[in-house]
């Protein structure tokens, strides 16, 4: 059977697998994977599909890390805290106080790079305040949707570079800048077009009286320990400072997480890595996935078979191709989208900068957060707000969307003069 019609198949494996019968993103990937391995005459691989499965092992280490640092941030009071701190300190302006809120929002996956965690942690957080503010319900999930987006392209973890840097064995360095240029005009447009003209102020007392508790008081700067733990270690890393190991970003989250036990609110540190870790597993689950579908694509040829059509595209095609299969693809995963498509992206625009490419590809990507059925940012953005139909909040989120898309094709156009500037 030729390649290119096992990969088809393979999707289609998938599509039905998780719109027909509605089954876990993950086990659907698994499923198609095993589908082509048998399309593709070569049966049951099972050392193939174990190796896939760990193929973005680093990746799930740092996500689990993360996930359990953000999971200390909570339940110790200190994001509840900073958030309150934030929110009474620039609440007096509508400009000041909207790009606070995407702050918030965008923190979580910033850390973890993951939409999904951003919105489930500050989203839940921020959505109360927001709906109280004047903002309707439909506009606050697009909001935290595009928000949470904004935070999983934004340095300093960015799974999607991750993933594709693995591909074309490109390090994860000098990333912060190129990424800062696409995340932080959009995080200031989509907030101002978003809720400017319906957010309101309100006094101080009615303020006080919708933000959540702040430890401040109580503990003090004791609070923010382990996110100063956090950020000089990061620095020191990315720096490469003598003397001074890197011990790695997994290391670096469970530090800070420890740190957290003594700063905050008191509790009980295993049951908050156990509640961690029962979040991640959707996530983690997704790209031990993508894992096994990409190790299968490359045994049948049909990676091969992605990259060479695209490498034989004129340019004016691929740019039309990266602006439309990589958000679509993204209904599969935005990490299967930058695996399976950012990598030939990249090796197809080999004569540009790849650290600029694979930041702009990543903010393209990250739009399948987007994309029915799995459109994970809408949907738990939908639920936070307590909006059945995620429709809605998607309609809301197509001109936001398309400023993010331009954004990013517009990055890989200017491309050279970028990388001149920088």
């Amino acid at each position: 059977m030729p390649e290119y019609l096992v990969f088809f198949l393979m999707v289609a494996v998938f599509a039905v697998m998780a719109m027909g019968c509605k089954l876990p993103i993950g086990i659907s990937l698994v499923i198609s994977a095993v589908a082509g391995a048998l399309l593709g005459s070569q049966g049951v691989p099972v050392r193939h599909l174990i190796e896939g499965s760990f193929g973005y092992f680093d990746t799930i280490l740092i996500i689990v890390t993360a996930m359990i640092f953000m999971r200390v941030l909570q339940v110790s009071g200190i994001l509840d805290t900073i958030t309150s701190l934030l929110l009474r300190t620039f609440y007096k302006r509508k400009f000041s106080l909207l790009m606070t809120v995407m702050v918030i929002i965008m923190f979580p996956g910033m850390i973890t790079g993951s939409s999904t965690v951003a919105v489930l942690s500050t989203g839940t957080l921020i959505a109360p305040v927001l709906i109280k503010l004047g903002l309707p319900k439909v506009k606050t999930a697009a909001l935290i949707a595009m928000g949470a987006i904004l935070g999983m392209i934004a340095p300093p973890v960015n799974i999607l570079v991750m993933i594709m840097g693995g591909g074309v064995d490109m390090p994860y360095v000098g990333l912060t800048i190129p990424l800062l240029i696409i995340v932080i005009p959009l995080a200031i447009i989509i907030s101002l077009w978003l809720g400017y003209k319906d957010i309101r102020i309100i006094d101080q007392a009615r303020m006080q009286e919708i933000l959540p508790e702040s430890l401040e008081k109580k503990v003090g700067l004791r609070l923010y320990l382990p996110l100063l733990i956090v950020f000089v270690l990061m620095l020191t890393q990315s720096l490469s400072l003598p003397l001074i190991p890197d011990i790695g970003i997994p290391a670096i989250f469970l530090v800070g997480s420890l740190a957290g036990t003594f700063s905050g609110r008191r509790f009980n540190f295993f049951t908050a890595t156990q509640e961690a870790l029962q979040a991640a597993m959707p996530i983690l689950c997704i790209l031990a996935g993508v894992g096994m579908f990409i190790q299968i694509m490359t045994l049948t040829g049909g990676r091969g078979w992605i990259v060479l059509s695209f490498l034989s595209l004129p340019q004016a095609l691929l740019y039309g191709g990266i602006a439309t299969s990589m958000p679509l693809f993204g209904a599969v995963s935005a990490y299967g989208s930058a695996s399976i498509l950012g990598v030939p992206f990249i090796l197809a625009l080999i004569n540009k900068n790849a650290i600029i490419t694979s930041s702009a590809l990543s903010a393209i990507a990250g739009l399948g957060d987007l994309m029915p059925p799995t459109a994970l940012a809408g949907i738990f953005a939908a639920q936070v707000v307590g909006e059945k139909n995620y429709f809605k909040v998607l309609r809301y989120c197509l001109v936001p969307a398309f400023f993010e898309l331009v954004m990013g094709i517009g990055v890989l156009l200017l491309s050279p003069l970028i990388e001149k500037l920088l």
